[in-house]
């Protein structure tokens, strides 16, 4: 399941629904991205642009990826794009598999994916004004290990 939506979304809803629809999993891991606003550098929102096709597109990639990979039942991923203010949530990813290894890596991987590849381009509004969110080099790393 892949989902980009401009609309909000219960975390909780969401890894119960998903939970109930499979029955043979041993392993369910999920993962809730929230908007920070830190307190030496806050924001007033997070500007998330997208063309939603192609979003879902690339999400639908990495998620097949991630299951082939680690042999999980299924996987989700729910990314939110628009404004949105600290404390809302902004994505999910979930990840179902016979066993919790498996399970934390595809949930793992998922997340070093959408870091780095997912197409969505983030700006900060500041009471200076907007700014773009940059890439960050950790991110790269912790995706790079899936390289080996």
């Amino acid at each position: 399941m892949i989902r980009v939506t401009e609309k909000t979304f219960d975390p909780g809803a969401e890894l119960n629904a998903f939970q109930a629809a499979h029955t043979e999993a041993g392993a369910l891991v999920s993962f809730t991205g929230i908007v920070r606003s830190k307190p030496d550098d806050p924001i007033s929102a997070l500007i998330l642009e997208c063309y939603p096709e192609l979003a879902e597109n690339e999400l639908a990639t990495i998620r097949q990826t991630a299951i082939e990979r680690f042999s999980l039942i299924d996987a989700a991923i729910i990314h939110r794009h628009g404004r949105l203010v600290p404390g809302e949530t902004i994505m999910m990813v979930l990840a179902l598999a016979p066993h919790r290894r498996a399970a934390f890596d595809g949930a793992q991987f998922l997340m070093d994916y959408l870091k780095t590849d997912a197409p969505f381009w983030k700006q900060e509004e500041t009471a200076t004004g907007l700014r773009w969110v940059e890439a960050k080099p950790e991110d790269d790393d912790a995706r790079a290990r899936w390289a080996r």
